[in-house]
């Protein structure tokens, strides 16, 4: 488990009080999202997964050798390890000699009985399992297996599971929290006909004399569970080196045999653009060590640690669409952008709790805006991400119940970037902004966090309290509404929040190659002496392009 991370006790009870129950939970909901008693006592160091997939008949057979340390006692004599039906466990072997009894009550929990192990203790769990998975029936939206062809017609064959949970395909300990201190490694047993890539580097490929091949990939990094993903087909490689801030990075494109040319062609600079824009923003690449890829895959592309999914047709835009609606993001490949803006917020600071996945989603939506600023400048940036709002439901909101295994609205993408962009206009210093991404990444670095300790980072560093603007943009549906007003002579400008919690206090910041003015809105009606030049930055559309508001002049 790797550290995580306390910060402001208060900031955490404002965000828990204000989690909202949108929906029923099952017992499979709570013990998939809460540390029980048979998942506190242990702490998972490394994963050793091999999987023989059988592509005609859709099973699998296969065993994780789950490496942990003991740290508290065992009284509960019980291990929950997960893994969804209709897979199943057929037995556990316990330090490579004593086999151990497993029982199961139709959820997705297996509860491994064990003996009294000493604190600080060293152990071996194989797990081994088998049957028919579940089939992902719209990849990357619902997890499984995907059992497809190429157009070829030859077998392919994925996993996506970030929903859905990586026990619907191994045995593991299935909480965001608890991510394998030592990294993790994957063997797959595939038809010597075709090629087998997952996560970081290769460390072997054995024939095997029956028409299989196993090939075993590792990395020694901390991982998501649901980020160690098995890729099979016809895959063939080209690589360069990329000279990043932290020296050599590997870089590998795995891609299907007749897409090559084009992938040589398009894809090196796209990702050149990507490293370029995001190491000047968020710092190093996290996983020097792991190397980076991109890998063709049968949906639309995921953020697999090392390993990134790319289904995007080699052009730019999302698969011919901008989500914007303005043009811009017609300009580059989204999918290469925005899967592999996870690296750094998803894969190197993850969420403990799924309820905190705004960490993930926010970021890496607000990624898509900060590529567009170091590349295209900060005019098509304002434009694009005020374009993402039509995206916006407000459907309920992005924070929902912690430790049911809940995730919030969808809004914690669009609504979540347009929340970061408002606060970086509001704190009006892009040394100090850049600097806090990179100051997160850095200071998270391999970390698991709630969202009380990147609130509180952000806070600190910007030397003001941001945490009521985090808890209306994401634990309210409300957008709220600056109404301002110039006195008759226009020398002072009038303003105030309305439709917003009591203590919303977002600041706002205006300015243009000749002036600028700062305002502390609240409920309460202020005032501010204005001359001629600032008045004209108190323009309704030009305030909303910066600040996801509703701006009304009210006299």
């Amino acid at each position: 488990m790797r550290k995580i991370i306390f910060s402001l006790f208060a900031t955490c009870m404002l965000l828990n009080a204000s989690a909202q129950k949108w929906r029923d939970f099952t017992k499979a909901d709570t013990l998939r999202g809460t540390l029980t008693p048979e998942r506190t006592w242990w702490n998972v160091l490394h994963y050793d997964i091999t999987v023989k997939p059988d592509y005609t008949e859709k099973t699998t057979v296969g065993n994780n050798i789950i490496t942990y340390r003991v740290t508290a006692d065992n009284s509960s004599k019980a291990m929950q390890i997960d893994l969804q039906p209709p897979l199943t466990i057929d037995s556990v072997i316990l330090d490579n000699k004593t086999r151990l009894e497993a029982s199961h009550d139709g959820s997705n929990v297996w509860l491994i009985k064990t003996p009294t192990q000493k604190k600080s203790s060293t152990h071996t769990l194989q797990v081994y399992f088998s049957g028919k998975p579940h089939e992902a029936i719209r990849a990357p939206w619902d997890g499984g297996w995907t059992f497809t062809k190429d157009t070829l017609g030859r077998p392919w064959m994925t996993v996506t599971c970030q929903a859905k949970g990586a026990s619907i395909w191994y045995p593991c300990k299935d909480h965001q929290s608890d991510e394998p201190d030592n990294g993790a490694s994957l063997t797959m047993i595939v038809p010597d006909t075709l090629v087998a890539v997952a996560n970081g580097r290769l460390q072997s490929k054995k024939a095997n004399n029956d028409g299989t091949t196993a090939y075993k990939w590792a990395v020694v990094n901390p991982i998501n569970n649901y980020d160690i993903i098995p890729y099979i087909g016809k895959y063939v490689n080209f690589s360069e080196v990329y000279k990043g801030l932290k020296g050599n990075l590997d870089v590998n494109y795995w891609v299907l045999d007749y897409n090559l040319d084009k992938a040589k062609a398009y894809m090196p600079k796209e990702v050149h653009n990507m490293l370029n824009a995001f190491e000047y923003w968020f710092g190093p690449y996290p996983f020097y060590e792991d190397g980076y890829k991109l890998i063709d895959a049968s949906h639309t592309g995921m953020e697999h640690q090392s390993a990134v999914a790319y289904g995007n047709w080699y052009k730019p835009g999302y698969r011919g669409r901008d989500g914007s609606g303005t043009g811009i993001g017609m300009k580059w490949d989204f999918i290469i952008i925005h899967e592999s803006g996870h690296e750094w917020f998803g894969n190197n600071i993850t969420s403990n709790d799924l309820a905190d996945m705004w960490i993930h989603e926010s970021f890496t939506n607000y990624s898509e805006t900060l590529f567009v600023d170091y590349i295209y400048g900060n005019d098509d940036a304002n434009g694009y991400n005020a374009g993402t709002r039509k995206g916006i439901r407000n459907d309920r909101p992005v924070i929902p119940q912690y430790n049911v295994n809940a995730e919030g609205s969808g809004d914690m993408y669009p609504k979540g970037g347009n929340m970061l962009h408002a606060i970086r206009h509001s704190i009006d210093n892009d040394s100090l902004f850049r600097n806090i991404l990179r100051g997160l990444n850095k200071t998270f670095y391999h970390k698991t966090v709630d969202a009380k300790d990147v609130i509180g980072y952000m806070s600190k560093q910007a030397g003001f309290d941001y945490s009521p603007v985090f808890k209306q943009y994401l634990t309210t549906t409300q957008i709220p509404v600056l109404e301002w007003y110039f006195s008759e002579d226009k020398s002072k400008v009038f303003y105030r929040y309305t439709n917003c919690i009591k203590a919303f206090n977002l600041p706002l910041a205006l300015r243009n190659t000749e002036t600028s003015v700062k305002i502390y809105p609240s409920e309460e009606w202020k005032s501010s002496a204005v001359n001629a030049k600032q008045q004209a930055l108190f323009d309704n559309d030009g305030i909303k392009k910066m600040y996801y508001l509703e701006v009304v002049k009210t006299k």
